[in-house]
């Protein structure tokens, strides 16, 4: 269980958000050395050409599962897989497999979103979900993503893309370096502006701006440690350096719909507070 509590400890630092603790020790007590099951028929591919004849073996896979709901390409984001996988290379001598497994609304648009990215990860488009019928997946698309040993047992679960804390768990235990925790720092106090913008009714073609801003009222220094975006088409630019007690730090969120779109996009944000990591979102529909 210990490389798990890491993962529960990193999860919940600064954070008295309790339903989220009780889901985290939950996923622990279920997945812990659980063994992920591949069924005979998935095939992998690269690229749609080359066809996996078997699933590599490797010290480490990294699996992800992908549902059919919402945008695909936001939950994917490929680049960063790839640059991933990338480091993976350059920090370790061990075979470390990235693995995808896609339940797809549109297979022609996966297809697409793959071939847009020169994504040459295997990957399998899974059309009847029988991986994850298999192996019942969490919900939340946070947990879809597991790291196996050889054997092909969890030995850590979350989404290494959407959380930087995750990835660095990931890379420890894969490079085999001694995982240590450093040790809280100083905790502030913050106001937010509001934590929910809504633009109405918008012109998909155009980007769109709005801002947040936190204030810290505490006593120490407020420190951003890593801000996250749910989507693609959303990105953020804020200062880097600490901000004062008394003074306030101004998020701008650019948004720049694809196509039209009702969207509700989230902004997730690191910082030493004691709810972090703190939520914000924006809403609208793109015409």
């Amino acid at each position: 269980m210990r490389i798990l509590y890491v993962l529960f400890f990193l999860l919940t630092l600064n954070s008295c958000q309790k339903v989220k603790e009780k889901e985290v020790v939950r996923l622990m007590k279920e997945w812990n050395r659980k063994e992920v099951l591949f069924p005979d028929d998935l095939l992998f591919t690269v690229l749609e050409k080359d066809t996996l004849k078997e699933i590599p073996k490797s010290d480490y896979t990294i699996i992800t599962y992908v549902d059919s709901i919402g945008c695909t390409s936001c939950k994917l984001k490929l680049q960063n897989w790839l640059l991933l996988e990338r480091k993976l290379r350059s920090i370790t001598n061990k075979r470390v497999s990235c693995l995808f497994v896609i339940h797809p609304k549109s297979k022609k648009e996966v297809n697409y979103i793959l071939q847009e990215n020169h994504f040459d990860c295997p990957v399998c488009i899974d059309d009847s979900d029988i991986f994850n019928k298999l192996n019942k997946f969490p919900a939340n698309i946070m947990y879809q993503t597991f790291l196996l040993d050889a054997g092909n047992k969890v030995v850590a679960i979350g989404n290494p893309i959407h959380n930087d804390r995750i990835k660095k768990l990931y890379l420890d235990i894969i490079s085999g370096n001694k995982m240590t925790s450093k040790k809280g720092s100083m905790q502030t106090e913050i106001t937010v502006s509001e934590t929910l913008f809504d633009f109405g009714k918008i012109s998909f073609k155009e980007s769109q701006k709005c801002i947040f801003t936190l204030q810290n009222t505490g006593k120490a220094l407020l420190v951003i440690d890593d801000v996250n975006t749910s989507c693609g088409c959303t990105s953020v630019q804020y200062s880097k350096e600490p901000v004062k007690p008394g003074e306030s730090l101004r998020i701008t969120v650019i948004y720049k719909a694809d196509h039209p779109e009702h969207f509700r996009k989230t902004i997730t944000i690191y910082c030493n507070v004691p709810t972090s990591p703190l939520q914000l979102k924006i809403t609208g529909n793109a015409e």
